[in-house]
């Protein structure tokens, strides 16, 4: 399993609970065609800041260990120039989205990969269903698997050793499953996700706040830190079937020509994540359980945290995600939840693209109160962050949110630009005009000028 079926930015649905059964509607909108979908054209990567004592200590926990906790045996990747092709339904977005993948990959971590057509493809992404995925997979929206290119040919194989992870010694051919009914920001995810794992590191780490091998979802493209651990991967000084010592023996020389910059840094030695934290977190996140036990696999995650002495990421993470379960029952104790999340972000490197998740949540509550200064500089701080790091979904709901600011004080003309602005992106973000309209619909709701108005 990969990524989760709901990721963190689905979340922001029902951004606050209002009292009102009914949403706000806006005829002009919701009657005529919405306008072109929005995409993003020139990745803006930042180089990371990390000693390279935790950047060799993150590679060989990425790269030589699986999600469950078991260790590999031996390293692999694809030896040589690696292909890739499309194949099935594929919605509209993916080959480009692919292509600029496939473009960073060669010029931001060196990788000699390329598009092809032939069915002789190392990489073979399938478009099928969510529900032909979730037929083998419930709890994933899409995954990759070696030695098939199929989902026939996963379906012969499933049960044998030939498609476990832990028995290859080499990688020549795998395929990955991407959801073709799902939003095109969803589907590229997916395919940044994938395609990372399917050349590299099988593991994912909670304690990288800045990286798509990460299970919190935060970051939905490769970062600058994920091209440098690929452009690792992929030194010349490492080849199929090495040890764990022999990989940890030239892993520091690899990454003092890389990355230089790294050698005077001081490390960070962020404290392991204990599995209950992880399980007690995916709980209270992913899909399938109650509010109930949401709720107690939440406080469960805090006590954990608590107890390790975290004041990182993870900390503020699980405060985050408390804040989300709490909304539609205790929103006082949701927003102390959310500012407490925000606090320790703030006080972590590489956080900030958490802290305009925290941003959309805190903004939301400010307009049900009528407090459009505190909203405006909310959303202002964080549209930027959510563009750099191309999430159209935190960044569709945040101008949403800053459009209804504008409303509120009295610029109604600003914020009808900036409502009309949102919903390109909402396109891409969400998805079907359907989705698209229920978030412009669930965010006007907020709004007490809506109430007022009738418009409920």
């Amino acid at each position: 399993m990969r990524r989760f079926i709901l990721p963190l930015y689905l979340f922001l649905g029902a951004c606050v609970p209002v009292s009102h059964s009914e949403p706000a509607t806006r005829a002009a909108f919701v009657e005529t065609s919405l306008p072109p979908m929005k995409v993003f054209s020139v990745p803006r990567p930042r180089v990371p800041q990390i000693s390279n004592t935790d950047l060799a200590r993150d590679f060989m926990d990425l790269s030589m260990g699986l999600e469950s906790g078991r260790n590999l045996e031996v390293f692999t990747r694809f030896e040589g120039p690696i292909t890739v092709r499309l194949t099935g339904s594929v919605q509209s977005t993916v080959p480009s989205d692919l292509n600029r993948l496939l473009h960073r990959l060669r010029t931001e971590a060196g990788i000699d990969i390329s598009y092809s057509t032939t069915d002789t493809a190392n990489i073979t992404i399938n478009a099928v269903t969510r529900a032909e995925i979730q037929r083998f997979l419930p709890q994933a929206a899409c995954f990759v698997v070696p030695n098939v290119s199929t989902l026939a040919e996963y379906r012969q194989a499933r049960r044998s050793n030939r498609v476990d992870w832990g028995r290859i010694t080499e990688r020549r051919q795998l395929a990955i499953f991407l959801p073709n009914d799902a939003s095109p920001q969803e589907a590229r995810d997916c395919l940044h996700e994938e395609l990372a794992q399917a050349l590299g590191p099988l593991n994912d780490l909670y304690r990288l706040p800045n990286s798509v091998f990460n299970d919190d979802n935060v970051h939905t493209v490769l970062t600058g830190y994920d091209m440098l651990i690929l452009s690792a991967y992929y030194d010349p000084a490492l080849h199929n079937g090495m040890s764990r010592a022999e990989v940890m023996n030239r892993i520091p020389s690899i990454l003092q020509r890389i990355h230089p910059q790294g050698q005077g840094l001081p490390a960070i030695r962020a404290a392991r994540t204990p599995r209950p934290w992880i399980d007690a977190i995916q709980t209270a996140l992913g899909p399938g359980a109650g509010y109930t036990a949401r709720r107690a696999a939440a406080t469960e995650a805090l006590s954990i945290a608590s107890a390790m002495g975290w004041q990182d990421h993870r900390r503020g993470f699980t405060h985050y995600a408390m804040g989300r379960i709490l909304q539609g029952t205790d929103p006082i104790e949701a927003r102390a939840q959310f500012l407490e999340a925000d606090r320790l972000f703030a006080k972590t490197s590489n956080t900030d693209l958490h802290r305009a998740y925290v941003a959309s949540q805190l903004a939301a509550f400010a307009i049900t109160e009528n407090r459009s200064d505190e909203a405006m500089g909310l959303t202002g701080a964080s549209i930027d962050l959510a563009a750099r790091h191309e999430n159209a979904a935190l960044l569709s709901t945040l101008l949403m949110l800053r459009a209804e600011a504008l409303d509120l004080s009295g610029r109604s003309s600003a914020g009808a630009q900036v409502r009309l602005d949102s919903l390109g992106w909402a396109r891409y973000g969400f998805g079907s005009d359907w989705s698209v309209r229920a978030k412009l619909r669930e965010i006007g709701a907020l709004n007490p000028l809506n109430r007022g108005r009738g418009r409920i």
